[in-house]
């Protein structure tokens, strides 16, 4: 059974799904109700033990995003069991800022130029894989969307965490996030966090087993760094801030001259801690980079004229040489690779809803009031594919970032949400995956072979294509 509010959403985006008798449309006021069903402003109805309203009107959903002082984020009711309820995500208010302030300097500039060797490394990696994998098929079409969450999950880890986690940790992880995945629906049977073999209890499980993985990693970096180590991932530049903080401080309560205060001054965090932080990360990129990297391989194998572009510019700017490594000023300079990044993310956005709680009654519109402890989801889909804002918004198309206006419609660009809980790694997202496909278009060729089901799309967190993205790779010459 599925609810949708009819008139308001593009194509078939947007579905949740519901189980049998368990599940009923509620409203107090059932007149009033209907009249924001109509509006396309408000969906609201009753899961198991949650009230939940749906906003998919764009100014609605700002207004949840930008109202902290009545929401918080909670994403599903499950996930603070899965990610542990300290975890910074579910911070709200001053602890919220405060925490957040020490991980911008993760993503400054030149800290993104510091990731890209690696990430680089990865991607060369990854690429020989899928050459191999599609000359083991005989050459035949190969669902790739499992190797492109596995090449994601590879790119996160390597970043967040470096090397102090083994190839073996990265490709089980990869695996067993799917578990993790699948445990964190909207609707989930009460208590099954305790039932085992159920998708909570295994998602809870496999998270558990993440989590202690990264935790090994920052004890291995915190020795790293406090040797003398430069810096090549995440942990290692938030463990160098916490030493530069604590130098500081120790030095000033010595009475000893101390040189220029860090920008940020960092307590020291635990390994657990920080492990907890990496995981959030990879939950917040996984499923996103994963969707929006398997829509990219199909769509450009189905516009060449864009993959012919995207070649050209990436060969331009590397000045002939296809080896040349892929600094962060080439990868910004790029304007037409950046507009396909930017329209895919437009067009198949990673991330269709960000569910948040009401921590008291929130009047979201003049009419009608939230009732405390209910979930509230802003959805980002429509605001994106808006009639009135963006011409023809079903189709693909790069140019309308560089010759058309949609830069201008700045409160449409929901893909990474708005207000003080918006994306941390904006930037991060946006060079990766345009290094990502400048890279492959500079060494690969690859086919897609359409199916039936080829433009139908599933939900798994995000949106994938529902045939898996068949596929075959061959190494340019």
């Amino acid at each position: 059974m599925y609810i949708k509010n009819k008139g308001s959403i593009a194509g078939p985006m947007f579905k949740i799904p519901f189980m049998g008798p368990f599940i009923q449309a509620l409203y107090p006021d059932f007149e009033e109700y209907k009249k924001q069903w109509a509006s396309g402003k408000l969906s609201c109805i009753s899961v198991f033990h949650k009230f939940v309203v749906l906003t998919p009107d764009r100014d609605l959903t700002h207004k949840v995003f930008n109202s902290p002082a009545f929401v918080k984020p909670c994403l599903v009711p499950v996930a603070e069991d899965i990610i542990g309820p300290n975890g910074w995500v579910f911070l709200h208010g001053k602890a919220h800022v405060d925490y957040r302030k020490g991980l911008n300097t993760l993503f400054t500039r030149k800290a993104l130029e510091c990731y890209l060797p690696t990430q680089e490394a990865v991607l060369s990696d990854y690429f020989g894989r899928f050459v191999q994998a599609s000359r083991d098929n005989g050459g035949n079409p190969l669902p790739f969307m499992g190797l492109f969450r596995e090449i994601n999950c590879a790119v996160s880890c390597r970043t967040f965490v470096g090397h102090y986690i083994s190839d073996e940790a990265v490709k089980k992880i990869a695996d067993d996030y799917y578990c993790i995945t699948a445990a964190l629906e909207l609707v989930n049977i009460p208590l099954s966090l305790y039932v085992p073999y159920t998708k909570v209890w295994k998602g809870k499980r496999a998270a558990d087993g993440v989590l202690a993985e990264f935790a090994k990693c920052a004890a291995k970096s915190k020795i790293h760094m406090a040797a003398g180590g430069k810096p090549t991932c995440i942990i290692d530049r938030w463990i160098l801030s916490m030493i530069e903080s604590k130098r500081y401080r120790d030095n000033e309560a010595a009475g000893i001259e101390n040189g220029e205060k860090p920008s940020i001054l960092l307590r020291e965090f635990t390994d657990f801690e920080i492990g907890q932080t990496m995981f959030t990360f990879l939950f917040a990129s996984q499923d996103a980079s994963s969707s929006a990297t398997t829509y990219l391989f199909q769509i450009m194998a189905q516009r060449p004229d864009v993959l012919d572009r995207v070649r050209q510019e990436n060969l331009e700017a590397r000045n002939g040489d296809v080896n040349a490594p892929a600094g962060l000023q080439m990868l910004e300079s790029m304007v037409y690779t950046n507009a396909v990044v930017k329209e895919l993310l437009r067009y198949r956005p990673p991330v269709i809803f960000v569910p948040y709680e009401a921590k008291k009654p929130f009047p979201v519109t003049p009419t009608y009031t939230v009732p405390k402890g209910a979930m509230i989801i802003p959805s980002c889909y429509p605001a994106l594919h808006d009639t009135e804002v963006y011409n023809q918004p079903e189709m693909f198309d790069p140019e309308r970032w560089i010759s058309g206006d949609a830069s201008e419609k700045s409160r449409n660009w929901l893909v990474f949400g708005a207000g003080p809980h918006n994306c941390i790694a904006q930037q991060y997202v946006q060079i990766t995956m345009t290094a990502m496909i400048g890279k492959a278009a500079l060494e690969l060729d690859w086919v897609h072979h359409p199916t039936a089901r080829s433009e139908e799309i599933k939900v798994f967190a995000t949106l994938f294509p529902m045939d898996d993205c068949p596929l075959v790779f061959t190494k340019r010459a």
